[in-house]
């Protein structure tokens, strides 16, 4: 499963590009808390392979950061 994470507003914003799900955190740390738990819930009693999905599906996270300085910090 890939996950885009920028910041935004003093959070890290997570966004899967396979399920529609949008998740944040004030840390990576707690963002990936987040992104594991919302994962699970959208997934509860689902098939994962009717979301293109292997049973045990692995996170890949792309972090992506303004080259211009947008002021966030």
């Amino acid at each position: 499963m890939h996950v885009v994470v920028r910041r935004s507003a003093g959070f890290y914003v997570a966004e899967s590009l396979e399920l529609a799900l949008v998740t944040q955190g004030r840390s990576l740390d707690e963002l990936l808390r987040n992104l594991r738990q919302a994962v699970r819930l959208h997934l509860e009693g689902e098939d994962p392979g009717l979301f293109g999905l292997t049973a045990s599906p692995r996170i890949a996270v792309t972090y992506e950061e303004s080259l211009l300085g947008d002021g966030e910090a």
